[in-house]
């Protein structure tokens, strides 16, 4: 049988609530990028996995967890009309996912985030977090329950000083998908009342806006202030989110050029553990980090 061309978005699948609730959230991606779905179980070393595992246990290990990944595969693809294929692997979690999708060349991967409530420490603990810090491709992660459906609203938060084009670009990339034709809520977050930073801030947010809008895509730009006295940017952003009913949220996981692969950025890594709406996290390109008055050149 020919190997399948088509791109390919990984779903990391445990079985979990929130793993199965991610995949029924990658129907609508699949359908428009033309994309196979790859389910992906990762039995975990030093997890279930005993020290001691004899060839035969693993063999049944691996048969009854293959049963169970061809029943969803197959379910899948009945109800969303998409090509589900299935693959198993071992080793650590956040590490097998990122090699799959690197194998496979993945167009995404679209994860179950469990919630980690009172992170504080800024190294990634979770292997949803893991997989956001070292993926090559998108991640979106899903930690909410319920969502509306398709894409109606994406949140495009900017930090003016050091955007590239790659977030505005991937946002304008979705909103254009069929099915959504979303309108973007470009944001930025303004902590004091300096009126030179006012001024500049809305002069190149409207920039951006008027960007976005010549790529035929609806748009609307507004400043938002911290609201409260020790009140992060990660929580200005999530509440903004909220208020405008956002249905994506769009960040850099990398804010600093000079950030090594083990961190991403606090207010990064704050928005995936907190959000209850979709998080998609792209890696920038490797070029010099520009102005969000360079990004809409």
């Amino acid at each position: 049988m020919a190997k399948s061309t088509k791109s390919k978005i990984v779903v990391p699948m445990d079985f979990s609530e929130q793993a199965l609730i991610a995949l029924g959230q990658s129907y609508n991606l699949a359908r428009e990028y033309n994309a196979e779905i790859l389910l992906v179980h990762v039995i975990e070393e030093g997890g279930i996995l005993p020290k001691i595992v004899t060839a035969k246990h693993l063999a049944d290990m691996k048969k009854d967890i293959q049963k169970r990944l061809d029943k969803i595969a197959e379910d899948t693809s009945k109800k969303s009309k998409i090509a589900v294929g299935t693959m198993i692997a071992k080793g650590k979690v956040y590490e097998k996912i990122i090699e799959v999708a690197d194998m496979v060349n993945a167009l995404m991967i679209i994860m179950g985030c469990n919630s980690r409530k009172k992170l504080r420490a800024r190294f990634i603990g979770s292997n949803a977090l893991r997989v956001v810090r070292e993926a090559t491709c998108p991640v979106i992660t899903i930690k909410g329950k319920h969502h509306r459906e398709g894409c109606k609203n994406i949140v495009l938060p900017l930090d003016l000083t050091k955007e590239t084009k790659d977030k505005v670009r991937q946002a304008i990339d979705v909103a254009k998908l069929g099915a959504f034709k979303a309108a973007i809520r470009v944001t930025s977050v303004l902590q004091g009342s300096d009126e030179f930073l006012v001024n500049r801030l809305t002069r190149q947010l409207e920039q951006v806006k008027i960007f976005i809008q010549k790529q035929g895509v609806e748009c609307s730009a507004e400043i938002i202030k911290t609201e409260k006295d020790g009140e992060t940017l990660a929580q200005s952003i999530l509440d903004y989110a909220n208020k405008v009913e956002g249905d994506l949220l769009i960040i850099m996981t990398q804010q600093e050029t000079n950030f090594t692969r083990m961190f991403i950025g606090s207010t990064a890594q704050e928005v995936v553990n907190n959000s209850e709406i979709p998080v998609m996290s792209i890696i920038p390109k490797v070029h010099k980090y520009k102005t969000a008055e360079e990004a809409a050149s």
